[in-house]
């Protein structure tokens, strides 16, 4: 039985910075940000989004009925999750709707909580093969102003449908993975801005993808030829180009080349984003499949997910037959499209804005944002979210029963 993904999207909010902008404020050369660090925006998450309403809004694009009646098991990757007991994935649960003889669970481990998802996911299926995994992966990162890693914050999710028989790709086996005691990035629970190393995070990045991919090289009798591409978590996307470097005087000039090429193009989507951690890795994934025009139907492509602190997994995946069918590029072009730029300043306000945290209640003004679930405010110590879809059919619904 093949097991992958079956479905994918992705959400991230209407608001962005200019990096340029960004770094003529911070009196830094723009292009220490646009070619330094590869990028060019960075999205903003308004007061009105959060890790929840991010990965409900990727999810509902991409579910139909029979999805939500399949889907038992609901798996929420995060680094930013809203609650030290209650998952985020039962919040999402309801919102989208689905079928309540299900699981629902959190899963942590800095930004390699959705791969975790992911792994977990293909076990489930491979017991119980009529049932649907959804998998999500959210996050908001914040690193504070003016400080070194403001430049790698962003904010959205990437939503996957994981199944037997997927119409996107097959996840093969085995997996390369390891385990490190490091402290190259960390958020202790009294802080809502992450601690970085920079220079040892970077060091620890290479160094675990080379290990993982000298395991896989000898678990499989791979080599760089076997791949048509490479997916990287990309913190920032030069990261992803240095550690694919690490590996490149193994191959020839043509497997350089191509490698490269189609690291740029996966790189597309985060250059534009930003840093979302647990969904940074299937968000340039996704940007390799809907950006590509070459990739051919049975392409091997590498996977190569890093969650600081640290665990490392390199695996693989194989494209199917007619896969572009069932992306949703028109989606998440419009979604690009209709962002609204916002000056630095706005996007300092922005930041600074927070939730109350000493239990006072808070309404916010939902109407002025176009996402279709948000968090309304705060009530009783307990989040209240709108899916503003259900709510307008329950309004016709309404309206029609009353004619």
């Amino acid at each position: 039985m093949e097991i992958g993904i079956d479905k994918i999207g992705f959400y991230t909010p209407h608001l962005y910075v200019d990096m340029n902008k960004l770094a003529v404020e911070r009196n830094v050369e723009p292009e220490k940000f646009t070619i330094g660090i590869g990028q060019e925006k960075m999205a903003i998450a308004p007061l009105t989004q959060d890790p929840v309403t991010l990965a409900a809004n990727a999810a509902l694009d991409i579910l139909d009925e029979e999805d939500k009646e399949k889907i038992d098991f609901v798996l929420f990757g995060t680094e930013s999750g809203i609650d030290q007991s209650k998952s985020a994935a039962v919040y999402v649960h309801r919102l989208l709707g689905l079928n309540p003889q299900a699981r629902a669970v959190e899963v942590k481990q800095a930004c390699y909580g959705a791969t975790a998802a992911i792994q977990m996911a293909k076990g489930h299926i491979a017991l119980n093969p009529e049932s649907k995994v959804l998998v999500l992966g959210s996050d908001i990162a914040r690193y504070g102003l003016n400080t070194g890693g403001e430049a790698t914050q962003g904010a959205g999710a990437v939503a996957m449908v994981v199944s037997a028989d997927p119409s996107i790709m097959v996840l093969e086996g085995p997996s390369a993975y390891l385990t490190a005691d490091v402290m190259d990035f960390w958020r202790p629970v009294y802080s809502d801005e992450a601690f970085v190393d920079g220079k040892f995070s970077n060091e620890q990045y290479i160094a675990f993808f080379s290990s993982a991919w000298e395991q896989y090289k000898s678990k499989t009798g791979q080599g760089l030829a076997d791949f048509e591409a490479f997916s990287f978590h990309l913190p920032y996307t030069k990261m992803g180009k240095k550690a694919l470097r690490a590996v490149l005087d193994e191959g020839t000039e043509e497997d350089s080349e191509r490698l490269l090429a189609n690291h740029q193009i996966g790189a597309v989507y985060n250059r534009n984003v930003g840093n979302i951690y647990t969904a940074s890795l299937y968000l340039s994934l996704l940007s390799l499949l809907e950006q590509s025009e070459d990739l051919q139907d049975g392409s091997r492509i590498g996977l190569f997910s890093y969650g600081s602190g640290a665990v490392g997994e390199l695996f693989a995946g194989r494209l199917q037959p007619g896969y572009r069918e069932h992306l949703n590029v028109a989606r998440h072009s419009e979604l690009f499209a209709t962002r609204k730029e916002v000056t630095v300043s706005e996007y300092e306000e922005i930041f600074q804005e927070t939730l109350p945290t000493d239990g006072s209640s808070l309404d916010l003004d939902i109407d002025q944002d176009p996402a279709k679930i948000c968090l309304s405010g705060i009530e009783g110590h307990s989040r209240q979210y709108v899916n503003k879809a259900s709510n307008i059919e329950a309004e016709k619904i309404s309206a029609r029963a009353e004619r």
